[in-house]
């Protein structure tokens, strides 16, 4: 095409292999602009219309809305060379809402074949549970559990240091199995998160009134809990030793008392009557892996290294 040569709606629609409603589309919302009027008014389009339609339609056919098509070519304008951060933006943002859509198919396939693949009778209870997580699904509810369940005014890091925790990581391709355990935990934290509810599942230890510092026994049970996961990994049955002093210390510092045996054996006492969530740690154990440690599994084997200490004791 000679570089003077201006043509027609019709012919560069036929070089483009489209419509002309097409190429009028696109100059209609200022993606195509003309380079020129006839005299009868009709539309001429310079030589580098066509090279700028075919990136139009690779950037469309690639998903991208118009107005980021307007973003992208006039961060071309602007760039000399190379993938202009206009464009790696909007890629960025097209990859992450594909990952979420693929997410949600996943999640979607997965709740699916747990009503494709139960008895009967089991269906009608499935549907509820895998119809009320939405896909794909989110830890807000059970984040917003724990902040509920946790002692008021617990510093920031902590309460983000527990969350960490005690949430169970989702899988990006889960089975069928995964899908029903996690709506069974979402309905679990969704079914009893009121205020409360809240005061009377909370450990004594979370009652500053009776003279706890609850910050100091969360620095103190994350750390135990730390030490006492690596030896569960390991397979040893529940022992005395640092991380059963550690968990003690962080009882008896919240307490501003010293670690004794007679403390030891209140602390066995008081910890046997407070309230238990183990149905949430049974759940989010299966959702945490085979053989990975949780809070709650923890916390249950310095539990046990405590009594069998308190039986040496005696």
């Amino acid at each position: 095409m000679p570089p003077d040569r201006m043509w027609t709606i019709g012919e560069l629609a036929e070089q483009a292999h489209v419509t002309v409603k097409t190429v009028r589309f696109y100059s209609d919302r200022g993606l195509l602009p003309e380079a020129a009027r006839s005299s009868g008014g009709h539309r001429r389009y310079g030589p580098g219309a066509l090279e700028r339609l075919r990136t139009i339609r690779a950037l469309r056919a690639l998903g991208l809305a118009v107005p980021e098509v307007v973003r992208v070519l006039d961060g071309e304008q602007e760039a000399d060379d190379g993938l202009t951060d206009v464009m790696a933006e909007v890629i960025d943002g097209r990859l992450r809402e594909i990952g979420s859509g693929l997410a949600a198919l996943r999640w979607r396939e997965a709740a699916l074949r747990t009503l494709q693949d139960c008895p009967p009778g089991e269906r009608a209870e499935r549907l509820l549970l895998v119809g009320a997580v939405p896909a794909p699904p989110s830890t807000a509810a059970l984040a917003r559990f724990w902040r509920r369940w946790l002692p008021p005014r617990l510093p920031a890091r902590l309460v983000t240091a527990v969350l960490n925790g005690t949430i169970p990581p989702l899988p990006e391709a889960p089975t069928p199995d995964q899908a029903l355990t996690f709506a069974r935990l979402h309905a679990l934290v969704t079914g009893g998160c009121d205020g409360s509810a809240r005061e009377r599942t909370q450990p004594a230890a979370h009652s500053t009134s009776d003279g706890y510092r609850p910050d100091v026994l969360y620095d103190g049970l994350i750390e135990a809990y730390g030490l006492a996961g690596v030896r569960m990994r390991a397979g040893r049955a529940p022992r005395e030793g640092e991380a059963l002093d550690c968990f003690v210390a962080a009882y008896a510092d919240a307490r501003g008392v010293r670690d004794t045996p007679a403390f030891r054996r209140g602390l066995g006492g008081v910890l046997g009557a407070d309230p238990r969530i183990d149905r949430y740690w049974q759940l989010a154990g299966e959702l945490f892996g085979p053989g990975e440690p949780t809070p709650g599994s923890t916390h249950d084997w310095l539990l046990a290294a405590l009594a069998e200490g308190n039986a040496r004791a005696a």
